[in-house]
C-alpha cells in the first residue's frame, strides 16, 4: 500500500512540475493547437518582424488607468485596452485620453462575467450593447469574449457584426497570481515576434499592471521589440 501511495505521489508530482513548465515555458506548439482545436480566433501573428502586442483588459479604473498609460507613454508602446463598458460611466475624459494618445479600443462586452455561459441571443445583445458605447470614441474590431471561451456560433456573432476574435498567446495569469515578478517573467522569458499579450487593469491588477509594464517595456525596447496595438501588429505583419 505505502509503495502504491509512492508511485501516486511520484506521479502527481511529475504530472504537477510537467504543467508548471508548460505554464511557464507558454510553448507554441500549444498556442497553436489551441487555434487549431478552437479556430476563428486570433492566438498571435505570424511575423518575423520584432513587433509584440500588448492588450489590457477590464478598464477604465479612474486610478489605475492613468498608471498604465504613463508607462506606455514613458516608453513609446502603444496597446489595445478591451474595455468593460459597465465601467465607462463617468470616465469619457478617461477613455478621450486612451484615444488620443494613440491607442486602440477593443469590445470586452458589458459585464465581466463568462461570455460563454450566456444564450446566443444574450451574447449578441451584450455584445451589440458594449459596441454602442464604443462608438462614441471610434470603430472597434476586436472582440474579446469574457474568460476566453467561445463557440463557433459565437464567432459567427462577432464576425455577423464586423468583429475579429482575439485572446492571446502570451498570458501570465495575472488575474489570479498577484505578482509582479512572476508576470514580468513570464512576458519576458516568452515574448516572441507575434506575440499578443494579455493583462489586466482595474484596482490593484491595474496597479500591478503599470509595474509589470515599468518592468517590461524598457526590456523588450532592449531586445528591439517594438510594442503595438493589435490592429498595428496585424497591419505589420
Amino acid at each position: 500500500m505505502r509503495r502504491v501511495q509512492t508511485v501516486g505521489f511520484v506521479l502527481a508530482g511529475g504530472l504537477l512540475v510537467a504543467t508548471g513548465v508548460v505554464l511557464w515555458t507558454a510553448p507554441e506548439w500549444l498556442i497553436k493547437s489551441l487555434a487549431r482545436w478552437y479556430p476563428g480566433c486570433l492566438y498571435q501573428v505570424p511575423t518575423q518582424r520584432p513587433l509584440v502586442a500588448l492588450t489590457i483588459d477590464d478598464g477604465p479604473d479612474p486610478a489605475s488607468t492613468p498608471l498604465i498609460l504613463t508607462e506606455l507613454r514613458r516608453h513609446g508602446a502603444r496597446a489595445s485596452f478591451f474595455l468593460i463598458t459597465d465601467r465607462l460611466r463617468g470616465q469619457s475624459s478617461l477613455v478621450r485620453t486612451l484615444v488620443t494618445y494613440g491607442h486602440e479600443l477593443g469590445n470586452h462586452f458589458t459585464q465581466e462575467r463568462p461570455s460563454i455561459q450566456l444564450s446566443l441571443a444574450a451574447f449578441e445583445t451584450d455584445l451589440l450593447r458594449a459596441h454602442r458605447q464604443l462608438t462614441a470614441w471610434g470603430r472597434p474590431v476586436w472582440a474579446r469574449p469574457a474568460s476566453g471561451w467561445y463557440s463557433q456560433a459565437m464567432i459567427a456573432v462577432m464576425r455577423r457584426h464586423g468583429y475579429h476574435c482575439v485572446l492571446g498567446s502570451v498570458y501570465p495569469f495575472d488575474a489570479t497570481i498577484p505578482s509582479v515578478s512572476w508576470a514580468a517573467g513570464y512576458i519576458l522569458r516568452n515574448a516572441r515576434p507575434g506575440a499578443i499579450v494579455i493583462l489586466h487593469d482595474g484596482g490593484n491588477r491595474g496597479r500591478r499592471t503599470a509595474r509589470v509594464l515599468a518592468e517590461v517595456l524598457p526590456e523588450l525596447r532592449l531586445r528591439g521589440y517594438q510594442v503595438v496595438s493589435l490592429s498595428e501588429l496585424v497591419a505589420a505583419a
